[in-house]
């Protein structure tokens, strides 16, 4: 069978990609060799930190006004095409399955939320039970003792040295009979009317005037706004989620609202196919080869998509050589440093000499050669395999895979749209 698009990746970029094009009535494939990024991230939309920000931190959209031209967001459109990617993220959210569950924020200004550590990070869009972390009312961090990833004194520690006060609480709870839980673990628990109502009746004799609460983010997975506001109004104060360590609890939400999504327009997802490269050569593909278990199999299609990931994923990869490509169609990087240059530098929190290395692409997202000519004319390139961004040190990775895959699919559909020009 022969669909329009296939797109390689499950993260954020390539069900952006797939959800989108799905909804423009392309037939979509989508092959992945298993979930993608939203498993392990906080699910918060970070778009722009520094070192970009210049005077005014919180102006997300004039900053990216000055980035290069070789940026990923000057390649999508700039601020215009990144602000329609996240409107377009707000509305798939809110007409998800979860009900009540809504993503806030835009590029008007950054939000300064903790992180798992109790960092506070600029984020341009987060879930709403997470925006209660915003602002400097004194803090109640709560924690479980089942849950051993998520350190409430630590989390309190830091928020103190950012001059917000906080404390920390460690409640005792059952999460299905276990000694020790993970953050999907709880989630699970507080789906359960009488397991949230438990952990409010624990909490409601220890807070103090004026403090709001935060939680590590497992306000459920089924119902997680119905939870939040529960929590809320047992409490009367408000309640936030932060985020924790892998798994991740909204990062599912999310893979679950656009997956749905995908599903209900038609499209098809297969997890456990790893592509091995190319259905054919030269300027258009026919499709791709995937591995699933032992076998090859065929994909064809009109149009692919990579959102494999970046060297952490395995979407890039290293020979023993030190010689970098693209793992799945083989694409050569750019950026990569030369034979004799260092690789690395001692300062953790320096520009690293790799960290801007991935695919090249055009103002259309098609992979180029050292030419500047687009290596093949239907595959498009998004999210952390695209060169030229630092994603950990701009915080810029979340903003990145969103824009990059709702543009790819907005070209595709475009072309499609476009009569054909006579010969």
């Amino acid at each position: 069978m022969s669909h329009d698009a296939i797109d390689v990746g499950t993260g954020v970029a390539g069900l952006t990609a797939a959800v989108r094009l799905a909804e423009g009535g392309a037939r979509v494939l989508v092959l992945a060799k298993g979930v993608g990024s939203t498993h392990l991230t906080g699910a918060t939309i970070d778009v722009l930190g520094n070192p970009y920000m210049g005077s005014d931190p919180f102006n997300v959209g004039e900053a990216i006004a000055r980035l290069p031209a070789d940026h990923p967001y000057a390649r999508v459109g700039g601020a215009p095409a990144v602000a329609a990617a996240l409107d377009w993220l707000r509305a798939q959210v809110a007409d998800g399955p979860l009900e009540g569950y809504e993503y806030a924020g835009g590029l008007e200004r950054n939000r300064l939320l903790p992180t798992a550590v109790g960092a506070l990070k600029p984020t341009a869009m987060a879930p709403v039970t997470m925006l209660g972390g915003e602002g400097r009312d004194p803090v109640a961090v709560v924690g479980f003792r089942q849950l051993k990833d998520f350190h409430p004194a630590l989390v309190a520690d830091n928020l103190a040295r950012a001059g917000i006060a906080a404390r920390s609480i460690e409640l005792d709870v059952a999460v299905e009979g276990r000694a020790d839980a993970n953050a999907q673990a709880l989630a699970r628990h507080f789906d359960d009317p009488a397991a949230r109502g438990a952990v409010a009746g624990q909490l409601a004799g220890r807070m103090r005037a004026g403090e709001r609460v935060g939680l590590p983010a497992v306000l459920g997975l089924r119902d997680p706004a119905r939870v939040w506001r529960e929590l809320e109004h047992r409490l009367g104060r408000p309640v936030f989620e932060i985020p924790t360590l892998p798994p991740s609890a909204p990062g599912m939400r999310l893979y679950a609202i656009l997956r749905a999504a995908l599903r209900r327009l038609g499209g098809r997802v297969i997890l456990g196919a790893a592509v091995t490269g190319p259905l054919g050569a030269g300027a258009r593909l026919d499709g791709v080869r995937a591995a699933v278990g032992r076998r090859e199999v065929v994909h064809r299609a009109g149009e692919v998509i990579l959102a494999t990931g970046g060297f952490a994923a395995g979407g890039l990869v290293l020979d023993s050589r030190w010689a970098g490509r693209e793992a799945a169609l083989g694409l050569p990087l750019a950026g990569m440093p030369a034979a004799g240059e260092p690789r690395f530098t001692a300062g953790y929190f320096d520009e690293q000499p790799m960290a801007r290395a991935g695919v090249a692409v055009d103002g259309e997202l098609r992979p180029v050669g050292r030419d500047g000519a687009p290596a093949h004319a239907n595959v498009r390139v998004v999210g952390a395999s695209l060169a030229g961004a630092a994603p950990w040190r701009e915080k810029s990775g979340d903003g990145i895979s969103l824009s990059s895959g709702h543009r790819a699919a907005e070209l595709i559909l475009g072309a499609a749209a476009r009569p054909a020009v006579a010969a």
